[in-house]
């Protein structure tokens, strides 16, 4: 199926099971697709459902990059929410898609029942924050004159894709595919607009501070621009969790689905119930070891 979000963009929507929602918000480098491992797995027990964000067909590919933007992947994510009648879902997103649930607790807590916040931190590194630019708007020029079948090639064995690739070969290659198949440009304006764009996530610290919603993050151990911001989002959002794979690059819930699925699994069931709390107060950072 199809929404429309306000500025008139549709979006192609998947949908799977009953009960409770989650609703999973994709990567850069894959599509609504990649959350396959998850749909058949969650949709056992819940209402599932994912979709191509714009620029990824089947949705629609707007020509204007001012129709690109992080405050803008969260409007339609919540225009898929609306469109399909839901008021609070759990919110799951990789990479690209965990900015946009990061940022998506930060805009519409009410809206979200947990965030699962996988695969963030490209680009929030302070000391890296102009590379990160600069590389994104590489990354676009060469989607858009190399195209996607082409560069993909490249773009597909990156530092923290490597693993994935060669733990299954088979799944990577699955990946690998997807990711040519993107559209030219629609790759090309999601960089410009939304990755070169963005804000770092350490200049929302107060705002993390005070977001309340249940949150799970996640990462790769060898997915060396994002681990040190996840440490960062754990000890910043008051009622957040934090996984860390061994051995693991970025495409989390492909590379190890079975993991992401136990951990993600764990974490709904204890939110579901009201046992994802706040950190104990007592559990001081500051404190070695209790003396009186």
């Amino acid at each position: 199926m199809h929404i429309t979000t306000r500025d008139g963009v549709k979006l192609y929507v998947e949908e799977a099971g009953q009960g409770t929602p989650i609703l999973f918000i994709h990567e850069f480098g894959g599509n609504y697709d990649a959350w396959e491992p998850q749909m058949r797995r969650f949709s056992r027990r819940h209402r599932c459902i994912t979709y191509a964000a714009r620029g990824y067909r089947p949705s629609d590919i707007p020509t204007d990059l001012e129709q690109y933007s992080q405050r803008i992947a969260v409007e339609d994510a919540l225009a898929v929410l609306d469109g399909l009648e839901i008021e609070k879902a759990h919110i799951v997103g990789l990479s690209m898609g965990g900015f946009a649930t990061a940022h998506f607790g930060l805009i519409a807590p009410e809206r979200a029942l947990s965030l699962t916040i996988a695969g963030a931190g490209y680009g929030a590194e302070k000391q890296f924050e102009e590379y990160f630019r600069g590389v994104s708007l590489s990354v676009a020029e060469n989607f858009e004159t190399r195209g996607a079948k082409e560069f993909s090639k490249i773009y597909g064995l990156g530092a923290s894709r490597v693993q994935f690739q060669n733990k299954d070969p088979r799944g990577w290659a699955e990946f690998s595919e997807r990711l040519s198949n993107h559209d030219d440009l629609g790759a090309a304006l999601t960089m410009r607009g939304v990755q070169a764009r963005r804000p770092s996530l350490y200049d929302l610290e107060a705002e993390f501070a005070r977001m309340e919603v249940p949150t799970l993050v996640m990462t790769g151990d060898e997915d060396d621009h994002c681990i040190q911001t996840s440490v960062y989002l754990k000890k910043t959002i008051p009622a957040c969790g934090l996984a860390i794979f061994p051995k693991t690059g970025h495409t989390l819930n492909l590379e190890e689905p079975e993991l992401f699925n136990q951990l993600l699994a764990e974490f709904l069931a204890q939110v579901e119930a009201g046992a994802w709390t706040k950190r104990d107060p007592r559990a001081d950072p500051g404190q070695v070891m209790r003396t009186t």
